[in-house]
C-alpha cells in the first residue's frame, strides 16, 4: 500500500463509517482493517517459508502457530503442545498436542504433522534448530516422542522460535520449492490473502481460530478482520505514513525518530526491553583486518556511549559484547568487554605499522588505511554508519560507506569481500553466537568470515556438549569470552523496543508479553468503536 492508497482508505473510512468497526450507511456491520509497519530488521525476507527462510517476520507469526511460546521473562508456555516432559538424561522428550486444531486448508493438525515437519529441516540453514533430534515417534494421534542424538537443553527455546511455525503438510508438499512465495498455510490467527515479497502482505482473520496460547487474553478469533503488514525500511517514510494516516502502528521504531512521534497528538508509545544488538562485523580474512591488532584498534575506536547519548537520545544502552544484557552469558569477565579507548586504539595501529599521515589518515608502506564500510539504506542505519565513519576517522581510519537496500545486502555479504559493516540482530538466546560466528556460515550470516579452530571447538561444546541449562550457560559464556578476545566485531548499541500506535484508533494490551512484538500481542489488539 502506498501513501496515496493509505490516504484514500482514510477518506473512504470517513465517508462510510460512523467510526472504525462501526455501522455502514445502510446499517450493516463494517469489517475492521488496520495497517502495521514491520520492523526494519524484518525487511528483506524472501519467502514465508519458516523452514527454509533465513529471515522470518510478524507475518509468519500470524500465519503459523508454534508448539511452544515464550514470554517477556523468557519462560515457556504451551501452545500447539499442551504439555511436555523429558527424561533425566535429556535423551527423550514427549509432547502432548492440542486437539481440535485445523490448518487454513482444512487439514487436521496432529502427531503425524510433527513426524512430517521435523525432518523437513534437514539440509536447510535452520537445521540446527532440530539437529539434536534423532527421530520422531508417533505414540498416538496427539502424542509424539522425540528420541535425541544428544541432550539439547535449548530445545524449548528452539521450538518457540519464529522459524518453528508449523506449515500445512499438504500445501507445503504441493508447492515444493515455491512454497512461501505466494502460498503460506498454517494454523495461526490469520490467513494469507496476498503477498508482495519485499513490500507487503495482506492477511485476513481465521474465523475458526480458538486456540490462542496463554500469553493472549483473547484466544481467538482475532479482533481485527484484515491486516496489511508493510515493509518500510526508511524510518522517516514510516513516520510520514503514520502522521498522514497511511498506517496505524509502527513496530520497533528507532530511538532517533521517537521524538518526532511524540509531537503527534494521536501517537502512543510503548517500550520494552531490548531484543538485540547493533554491531560492526570486521572481516577477519581481508587486509588489514587479518592483523588482530588492527581489528582490536578498530573496535576500540567506537564510542558506544556517545552514540547512545547523541544519536539515540539516551534510549537503550551501550553494548560492550555480543549478547543482550538480560542473558547470563553476557556477564563476561569485565576486562574482556569491548569499550571505547582511543589512546589504546592509536597505539595498536602504530604497533601494526600504520603511522598517522599528514592528512589525518594512517599510512603503511605508502598505502592509506582506507576501508569499505557497508550498511543498509534505511535512515537509522545510514545515520549510525556516518557516526561510526567519523569515529574511525578520529583514529586515522578512512572508512568509505557503501549503501545497499535490504533485499540485496545479504547477497553482498555472501561475497565475503566487504571489510567493515554496520548490522543488527534480534535474538534473545546465546546461540546467536553460533549463527554469526560459525565457520559453517561464512559470508552470511557470518559476515566477519571468522573461522577459528579453537572457536569452533568451543562452539560445538556449547551447542552439543551441555547436559543441563547451567552447563550450557557456562559453555556459551566461555565461547563468548573467546570470541571477544579475537575481535571479529565491535559492539555498538542495545536499543529498546518501541511500538507507536494511533491511540484514537487502536487499543493495545497494557503489557506486551513476549520477548518482542508477536502474534500473541496482535490477538489482543482491537479497533476502537
Amino acid at each position: 500500500m502506498n501513501l496515496f492508497k493509505g490516504k484514500l482508505y482514510g477518506s473512504l473510512f470517513a465517508l462510510s463509517f460512523i467510526c472504525a468497526g462501526g455501522l455502514l450507511s445502510n446499517g450493516a456491520l463494517a469489517d475492521t482493517e488496520a495497517t502495521f509497519v514491520l520492523p526494519s530488521s524484518q525487511a528483506g525476507a524472501t519467502s514465508l517459508d519458516p523452514i527454509r527462510s533465513s529471515l522470518v517476520t510478524l507475518v509468519d507469526g500470524l500465519i503459523y502457530d508454534r508448539l511452544v511460546d515464550q514470554d517477556a521473562n523468557q519462560k515457556f508456555y504451551p501452545h500447539l503442545a499442551t504439555s511436555w516432559e523429558t527424561t533425566a538424561d535429556g535423551m527423550s522428550w514427549t509432547f502432548h498436542l492440542r486437539q481440535g486444531v485445523t490448518f487454513h486448508d482444512g487439514e487436521p493438525f496432529n502427531a503425524q504433522t510433527i513426524a512430517w515437519w521435523i525432518p523437513k529441516f534437514i539440509g536447510t540453514e535452520n537445521a540446527f534448530l532440530v539437529s539434536a533430534i534423532d527421530k520422531v515417534e508417533v505414540v498416538d494421534n496427539y502424542t509424539v516422542h522425540f528420541v535425541m542424538k544428544h541432550p539439547d537443553t535449548n530445545l524449548l527455546y528452539n521450538l518457540s522460535s519464529g522459524f518453528m511455525g508449523v506449515p500445512s503438510p499438504k500445501a507445503y508438499d504441493a508447492e515444493g520449492a515455491d512454497y512461501g512465495v505466494k502460498v503460506a498455510v498454517g494454523t495461526g490467527p490469520y490467513k494469507l490473502e496476498s503477498v508482495e515479497i519485499g513490500s507487503e502482505a495482506v492477511l485476513v482473520r481465521n474465523p475458526d481460530y480458538t486456540w490462542g496460547g496463554p500469553l493472549s487474553a483473547n484466544k481467538g478469533p482475532a479482533k481485527i478482520d484484515k491486516l496489511t503488514l508493510r515493509e518500510i525500511a526508511d524510518s522517516s517514510t514510516a513516520f510520514l505514513e503514520f502522521k498522514t494516516g497511511g498506517v496505524d502502528l509502527v513496530i520497533d521504531v528507532p530511538s532517533d525518530i521517537l521524538a518526532q512521534y511524540k509531537t503527534l497528538n494521536n501517537a502512543t508509545i510503548k517500550s520494552q526491553a531490548g531484543f538485540g544488538i547493533y554491531y560492526m562485523p570486521i572481516n577477519t580474512t581481508v587486509e588489514p583486518f587479518t592483523d588482530i591488532k588492527v581489528r582490536k584498534a578498530t573496535a576500540l575506536a567506537i564510542n558506544q556511549q556517545e552514540i547512545v547519548d547523541s544519536l539515540f537520545n539516551g534510549r537503550g544502552r551501550a553494548a560492550h559484547n555480543f549478547l543482550i544484557a538480560s542473558l547470563p552469558e553476557s556477564k563476561v569477565d569485565p576486562k574482556l568487554n569491548i569499550a571505547y579507548d582511543p589512546a589504546q586504539s592509536k597505539t595498536l595501529l602504530d604497533e601494526a605499522g600504520w603511522k598517522m599521515g599528514s592528512a589525518g589518515i594512517r599510512v603503511k608502506n605508502g598505502k592509506p588505511l582506507s576501508v569499505t564500510l557497508v550498511t543498509q539504506g534505511d535512515t537509522e542505519f545510514k545515520r549510525l554508519t556516518e557516526v561510526i565513519q567519523a569515529q574511525l576517522k578520529a583514529v586515522g581510519i578512512d572508512a568509505k560507506i557503501s549503501v545497499f537496500d535490504s533485499s540485496s545486502i545479504r547477497a553482498e555479504y555472501k561475497k565475503g569481500t566487504q571489510q567493515l559493516a554496520v548490522r543488527s540482530y534480534g535474538w534473545n538466546n546465546a546461540d546467536i553466537l553460533d549463527w554469526f560466528f560459525s565457520a559453517e556460515r561464512l559470508g552470511y550470516p557470518n559476515v566477519s568470515m571468522w573461522n577459528d579452530a579453537k572457536g569452533e571447538a568451543l562452539r560445538t561444546k556449547a551447542l552439543t556438549g551441555s547436559k543441563t541449562p547451567e552447563e550450557r550457560a557456562a559453555n556459551f559464556l566461555t565461547y563468548h569470552e573467546y570470541v571477544l578476545t579475537q575481535y571479529p566485531f565491535a559492539p555498538i548499541y542495545e536499543p529498546e523496543q518501541s511500538v507507536v500506535f494511533g491511540k484514537e484508533r487502536l487499543t493495545l494490551p497494557d503489557k506486551i508479553d513476549g520477548p518482542q512484538f508477536t502474534a500473541q500481542t496482535v490477538l489482543d489488539i482491537s479497533i476502537k468503536e
